[in-house]
């Protein structure tokens, strides 16, 4: 059970010496049996305030006790540990002893303590210089604010910047008014695998959606891939149980940047907030979270030797709802679906499936071939239909794990025209060609009526201005006549 109040080493020692010697504080013994008093508390035994093992006081240590704190009128103030006089000080470490630790800090940052203090020690042995203990050195470095710093798991340009940030801006906690104002979205990949419907074992990754106000689920669950589709999945589920949240904040994985979440997020009004790169504790809930899972969920299923997906969906509902929901939350103080219910809520009413399929789509612009009314999407050649064959250039709204289902829309409403099937060689080989309906005014060829319009207008504006004909004409050649031959 988690202690209400924990006094700080100090305190604990005093209140312990006190209630060793507390008997004798209320009735003092009588001229000359404080020894003998002495002697019986000695023999008792007394629990460490620390390690809570059993422990022996000697009757000196009791006698000073005694006279302390009969001398002072705040019993527990002389009890107290006294503060070391050399706090913040370190006459054993030397100038250049502080300069060269300092120095190797910044050059290994996640070195130990220990590693330190050895390297330390070659160091000044060169200059015949003393070497501190331990304990100065490790005091020393936690003082100056020298604490081991675990190093990137890859050290990119992007990584080294995180972990400098993090130590140059403050960390705080937070947590938002309203319930259904932010939700908390991640991946976390399975600590055992699954057996799959193929025969093949497989890790698993787990999707979750967590309301920041109360830490209720808003959904999870189980799938064999990390993909922009599952993501899609999951989260319709989550906005159907809970309604729609004002803003969804995730990390900056491939699945949560791709543009089919980013713009379904923008059309159902939900703003879209990405933690910075290398940095999971601004999603400190959702990872708290993924520790219970691993530490109370997953034990629970050693014993099952052939783990199924769904197996595995099945325990973690069954733990979500009647456990986690219905336990208090040491960060709230109630029960998440308690306090989820309490309110206030800011959550909106989640749209149809019809209107959430939509919203997760893409809109692109493709060129149309004018040989046959056919466009390239996603390395499938799509057919457009007759009535929109004058289109030079075609919108089309799509998903990209999904090309059963492409509309035809207008680019400048936005509204659906027309669905777009495959094209399909074999049934236009039998199929029978229809007429096609002109789309506008009647445009078929007629014979030229006379001289363009501009070239009569050109003759009129040029005899107008009364100038004489720019060329001279050439003689016609005479007609030949009936009983002319033509020279051999």
């Amino acid at each position: 059970m988690k202690k209400l109040f924990d006094p700080p080493n100090r305190d604990r020692w005093a209140r312990l010496r006190f209630s060793v010697i507390g008997a004798l504080m209320a009735s003092p013994p009588a001229p000359g049996g404080l020894r003998q008093a002495l002697l019986v508390l000695a023999a008792k035994t007394w629990r460490h305030p620390d390690s809570g093992l059993d422990v022996h006081f000697g009757v000196s240590t009791l006698e000073r006790w005694y006279y302390a704190a009969r001398r002072c009128d705040d019993p527990l103030a002389a009890l107290r540990d006294r503060l070391r006089g050399d706090e913040g000080r370190f006459p054993s470490m030397s100038e250049q002893a502080v300069a060269a630790l300092t120095a190797q800090y910044r050059e290994h940052c996640g070195w130990t303590a220990q590693l330190h203090l050895d390297n330390l020690r070659v160091t000044l042995q060169a200059a015949s210089l003393p070497v501190a203990s331990y304990a100065t050195v490790r005091r020393f470095l936690l003082s100056q604010g020298m604490h081991r710093k675990a190093r990137p798991k890859r050290a990119t340009e992007g990584a080294v910047l995180a972990r400098d940030r993090l130590e140059q801006l403050e960390v705080r906690s937070f947590e938002v008014e309203h319930v259904g104002a932010l939700v908390h979205l991640d991946f976390h990949h399975g600590s055992r695998k699954v057996l799959t419907r193929a025969g093949l074992w497989a890790t698993p990754m787990l999707v979750g959606f967590i309301d920041d106000r109360s830490r209720l689920v808003c959904h999870l669950q189980w799938y064999l891939d990390e993909t922009a589709q599952t993501l899609v999945h999951g989260l319709s589920q989550a906005f159907m149980k809970r309604g729609l949240p004002r803003a969804v904040m995730t990390d900056n994985g491939s699945a949560m940047v791709c543009e089919e979440f980013v713009t379904g997020l923008a059309r159902l009004g939900v703003v879209h907030q990405t933690t910075l790169p290398y940095s999971p504790y601004q999603n400190a809930k959702q990872e708290s979270f993924w520790g219970r899972i691993e530490g109370r969920l997953m034990p629970m299923l050693e014993g099952e030797q052939t783990l199924t997906l769904d197996r595995l969906n099945e325990a973690t509902q069954a733990w979500v709802e009647q456990e986690y929901h219905r336990t208090v939350h040491s960060e709230i103080g109630v029960t998440p679906l308690a306090h989820h219910l309490a309110g206030p809520t800011v959550a909106r009413p989640c749209p149809d499936s019809a209107t959430l399929c939509d919203a997760f789509r893409i809109e692109v612009k493709r060129r149309a071939r004018r040989s046959d009314g056919t466009f390239s999407l996603e390395g499938c050649r799509f057919e457009i239909p007759g009535r929109y064959r004058y289109l030079s250039d075609v919108h089309v709204r799509y998903a990209r794990w999904d090309l059963s289902r492409v509309d035809l829309v207008d680019p400048r409403t936005g509204t659906v025209l027309c669905p777009i099937k495959p094209l399909d060689k074999s049934a236009n080989a039998d199929a029978q060609r229809r007429k096609l309906d002109p789309v506008g005014r009647d445009l078929s060829p007629l014979p030229p009526s006379g001289m363009a319009p501009l070239l009569l207008q050109l003759l009129a504006e040029h005899a107008a201005t009364g100038m004489p004909p720019a060329y001279l004409c050439a003689p016609e050649p005479a007609a030949p006549r009936p009983n002319d031959q033509e020279p051999v």
